[in-house]
């Protein structure tokens, strides 16, 4: 992780927490029928808020959230510190900060296009037990309506960097590299969100390469996002959907 992708969503955690998507429970169920089983110690690394964490502590897994972000990281403790079995610390992909063969599994929630892949990956390799696993999470949003091909013009018009950050350049290819040459699948999960104007700002404004209120476009962005959801909007509401893509595989083994 480069200093700027740690620092960049400390001013839109209350959003993020507000409004960023969780992932479907059919991901538990699935993760669960390859062996990842409840007695598993998970590294929930780029933790953020705790999102992928908290999916992990319903299903009564143990969890220790890395996160190098400060505002995220103790939101995170803030929500789920009294959660039995989580704890959390300051690290990096790079640099967890965690022993030695300590966890069994690594999870990624919609961080690991941040990483340094290679460098990821010998962390995570140091970190696991011998044949852990690495599960790579990411609700990509879909762009194959009306509404969602418009809405992704909105945000290239108005984003400060989202065609270098976007989730989406992180390929198919990519994931192979990153676990060659150990095998990995791929299972994609249905997952959405339905939201009112105030909903839909929020979501639009959680990303971090979105204007902040009081920055040169933001008043614009929002005109333009009342102007998108009066078009579109059904029944008063706006439903973004996403395609949940689980990647698992195992490195080292």
């Amino acid at each position: 992780m480069d200093k700027h992708s740690t620092t960049r969503f400390s001013n839109r955690v209350a959003d993020y927490v507000k409004y960023r998507p969780g992932y479907p429970a059919g991901v538990i169920h699935y993760l669960q029928g390859e062996r990842i089983t409840p007695d598993l110690h998970i590294a929930d690394v780029g933790a953020g808020t705790g999102i992928s964490s908290k999916l992990f502590l319903d299903a009564g897994y143990r969890v220790t959230a890395v996160e190098p972000n400060r505002e995220m990281r103790e939101k995170a403790i803030e929500l789920l510190g009294n959660v039995p079995g989580f704890d959390a610390v300051d690290g990096t992909a790079e640099h967890t900060g965690l022993a030695a063969d300590s966890v069994d599994v690594v999870v990624a929630g919609q961080a690991f296009h941040w990483f340094n892949a290679r460098k990821a990956r010998s962390e995570f390799k140091r970190i696991l037990t011998p044949g852990g696993l690495v599960v790579l999470l990411w609700n990509e949003r879909k762009t194959d309506s009306a509404f969602a091909q418009q809405y992704d013009k909105l945000i290239t018009k108005h984003a400060i960097d989202y065609i270098q950050v976007d989730h989406r350049n992180i390929d198919y290819a990519d994931i192979a590299d990153f676990y060659d040459p150990d095998p990995f699948e791929l299972q994609i999960f249905k997952n959405q969100q339905v939201f009112d104007f105030e909903g839909l700002k929020g979501r639009l404004f959680s990303s971090s390469y979105m204007p902040v209120q009081g920055e040169a476009g933001y008043d614009e962005t929002v005109a333009e996002l009342q102007e998108l959801f009066d078009r579109y909007k059904e029944n008063g509401t706006i439903t973004i959907h996403y395609d949940t893509k689980v990647y698992l595989g195992r490195i080292g083994a």
